[in-house]
């Protein structure tokens, strides 16, 4: 992290010039230190001081793949600097993006308070053209709320604003501007807000560990690093945390422990978000947590457009377990959506004709998709392969909304390093047969119909020719 003093440094600004852009309006002291945040590793969590400003203790969140905003208080008053700005975020080993975020990164860093805290939030804005913030999902003023020119006047380039009200209910939520919303969100700018209550809660259990993350989507040509921001759909980046597999970090936890994970989706679809190898219950929404009675085991929660979903867990699995969108193609990373699907078309005798004009000609696509991945075949500048990604056992074959859950009984209270690959006791792990083996039951019909069809068209056999070795690619 570098202090405000460097980042003004960077700027080439003045004092005076950053004095012009603040404000005092009611004779504040200076604004709080501005802490910024690069490297696009999970930080550990922000330990509350002795005094969390009105004595009250919370177990901290951690930020996948990104980090919590600190905070000074100030007469009783929470206080934290954001700045909105462009910024450079690595989407993975390989690939950076032209972004827009806050604090040195994209997305910005989790605000942690507590349910009763009055905060006092600065805003100063670096970007080229206006902006504000909503704080999604909170009770607040109207005048608080952030939409631009409904609720207050824009934020210039070059000025701060100020945003000030009381955390009045705990739970999760999300910060991102509204204003020119389509642009800015698409850029990258949007972060996390928790809110822990203020005494036990009837409905919000305690955690040994708890994660949060946002679901965010870009669409960055291959070679090139700002995204479109006119993109409604077909999107070719799936990110959590404008990070995909497998830059994504795991969630390293200790077995037997009790786990929250809330998820933020501010993309422009919906995710169903599965995890594997353990049951979870869904404890809370943005708006607030959900009666004990409302819950019921589930491995896949969908979180729709502009919503939060907090589920827990207890880690009673030990073992490397996935945890990504069930939506396939947000597991994969940049891919052309025009390719047409050539599995069982012979290429044989075109291929042999093409080779005779381009010796390097290959045949892609007839088996599948893995042996893309295989080919290691030349990328664009600052692109990622469509699936990537290397485990204990050769490659996962993975991209984008993706990463794994880490659970190891020799892991310590609250340590959050990544323990290596899972070692799985022996008998345990899927094998090779090579004894005999008997002929398979195969579905002989193709069942009845309660409405036959008339003019049915005769049935056309697909000829499939049996792939070959590869070795030659």
């Amino acid at each position: 992290m570098t202090s405000r003093r460097a980042f003004i440094q960077s700027l080439g600004l003045t004092g005076g010039a950053v004095a012009a852009a603040s404000v005092s309006p009611v004779a504040m002291a200076a604004l709080p230190e501005l802490i910024m945040k690069e490297d696009p590793n999970t930080a550990p969590p922000h330990l509350p001081r002795g005094n969390t400003g009105a004595g009250r203790p919370y177990n901290p969140v951690v930020t996948l793949n990104g980090w919590t905003l600190p905070w000074r208080m100030n007469k009783g008053v929470k206080e934290f600097h954001l700045v909105a700005e462009p910024v450079v975020r690595e989407i993975a080993p390989g690939m950076n993006a032209h972004l827009w975020g806050y604090n040195g990164q994209s997305p910005g860093p989790t605000i942690e308070v507590v349910e009763g805290d009055r905060v006092r939030i600065f805003v100063t804005n670096r970007l080229p053209e206006h902006t504000t913030i909503h704080w999604h999902g909170q009770r607040l003023p109207s005048g608080m709320d952030g939409v631009g020119g409904l609720n207050q006047p824009q934020i210039p380039p070059g000025k701060t604003f100020v945003y000030e009200f009381v955390a009045r209910r705990p739970g999760t939520f999300m910060y991102h501007p509204h204003a020119d919303e389509m642009t800015q969100m698409a850029m990258g700018m949007m972060g996390f807000w928790v809110t822990h209550p203020k005494d036990k809660h009837p409905l919000i259990d305690e955690v040994d560990r708890d994660f949060c993350f946002l679901l965010n989507a870009y669409d960055i040509d291959p070679g090139s690093y700002t995204p479109k921001v006119n993109t409604m759909l077909d999107f070719n980046l799936w990110t959590f945390n404008s990070r995909a597999f497998p830059g994504i970090d795991s969630l390293n936890v200790r077995q037997n422990d009790r786990v929250r994970i809330r998820v933020g989706n501010l993309t422009m679809t919906n995710h169903p978000i599965h995890l594997h190898g353990h049951e979870f219950t869904v404890t809370g929404t943005d708006g607030g947590p959900t009666p004990k009675g409302s819950r019921w085991p589930e491995v896949t929660t969908d979180i729709a457009v502009g919503q939060m979903r907090q589920v827990e867990f207890i880690a009673n699995e030990a073992g490397d377990w996935a945890f990504h969108c069930h939506k396939s193609h947000h597991t994969m990373n940049a891919m052309g959506h025009d390719v047409p699907t050539m599995i069982g078309v012979d290429h044989r005798e075109a291929a042999k004709q093409i080779t005779d004009l381009i010796p390097d000609y290959m045949v892609m696509g007839e088996r599948g998709m893995a042996d893309m991945g295989e080919m290691e075949m030349p990328l664009p500048d600052n692109t990622l392969p469509m699936m990537t990604g290397q485990g204990p056992y050769g490659a996962v074959e993975m991209g984008g909304m993706f990463t794994v859950l880490k659970v190891r009984a020799e892991q310590k209270v609250g340590d959050y390093s990544d323990p290596g690959w899972y070692k799985q006791p022996p008998g345990t792990r899927a094998y090779e047969w090579t004894g005999p083996a008997a002929e398979p039951p195969r579905a002989r019909t193709q069942g009845g119909q309660s409405m036959p069809a008339t003019g049915k068209p005769a049935a056309t056999e697909v000829q499939v020719r049996k792939p070959g070795p590869h070795s030659g690619h």
